[in-house]
């Protein structure tokens, strides 16, 4: 359970991160001021790379919530109402 529950926070993460990123990397190409680049050197999001940025972070979470689920399931069940 806490492995699933915690994929789902890191594909809710990638859901509103990834877009959040395109956005300021927009932001910050198109306001620097000393160069003026040409819109196909902006355009660098492709599909492919977006989802395996999206596949990534849902990775690094669960790598993130391995270890203390197996401290949690090795746990007795006495012994995890008594640290609730």
């Amino acid at each position: 359970m806490t492995v699933t529950s915690v994929a789902g926070l890191g594909a809710v993460g990638g859901l509103l991160g990834i877009p959040l990123g395109i956005v300021a990397h927009r932001l910050v190409v198109d306001n620097v001021g000393v160069v003026d680049l040409p819109e196909h050197m902006k355009d660098v999001w492709h599909v492919t790379g977006l989802a395996a940025m999206l596949l990534a972070g849902v990775a690094i979470a669960v790598l993130g919530a391995l270890d203390p689920a197996r401290s949690a399931a090795r746990m007795t069940i006495a012994s995890v109402l008594h640290t609730e």
